[in-house]
């Protein structure tokens, strides 16, 4: 059973909007929602837990964090800043190490590893905050397809959720096959 540590991660307290919320705010509910589920999913866990695998799978809960962190700062960079990756992601050649976020996370200590993940989810919040304020969700991104379209924040926004989605099911599964952790939200979350 994985050692659980007290390094926190992002509030885990999810703040219900009003059930006739517009669009954004219930865009941007959704994805602290669901950020916060995921910070509870892969919190408190020392490197052993962080490291460890599920067979025959090699994911590991430290590897959805640093991907995860990327994931963040990508978004952010490409769709919203266009500001070049900063550390630790410029040390790397990411197009001839795709795998390298979750690969090197065993690397590195539970500190290192749920700071990354608070450092990016705070950069990409007032990234996020400071679009919305300019445009909302309807202004171009600066992410252009190969058709050369500018998908809106909304896709982006949309995609970001997605991903979490996904890497907190995989957490999920995870943490229920270490230690028996389940349920939906975090508790007293609401």
């Amino acid at each position: 059973m994985p050692v659980m540590t007290k390094t926190p991660l992002v509030d885990t307290t999810i703040h219900e909007p009003s059930p006739t919320a517009g669009e954004t705010e219930m865009m941007m509910f959704a994805l602290e929602r669901v950020r916060g589920q995921f910070a509870w999913k892969c919190g408190g866990l020392d490197a052993a837990g962080l490291d460890r695998r599920h067979p025959p799978s090699t994911m590991t809960i430290g590897g959805l964090l640093k991907h995860m962190a990327l994931l963040e700062d990508k978004f952010v960079a490409l769709a919203i800043t266009g500001e070049p990756l900063g550390p630790p992601w410029d040390a790397v050649d990411l197009a001839a190490r795709p795998e390298w976020d979750w690969e090197s996370a065993a690397e590195d200590s539970p500190e290192e590893l749920y700071a990354l993940w608070s450092r990016s989810v705070e950069r990409s919040r007032a990234a996020w905050g400071a679009a919305l304020a300019d445009g909302g969700l309807d202004r171009p991104s600066l992410f252009t397809t190969p058709s050369g379209e500018h998908p809106n924040l909304r896709r982006v926004l949309v995609d970001l959720v997605e991903e979490y989605l996904r890497h907190t099911g995989h957490a999920d599964l995870l943490r229920e096959a270490f230690d028996g952790l389940v349920g939906n939200d975090p508790p007293q979350a609401r």
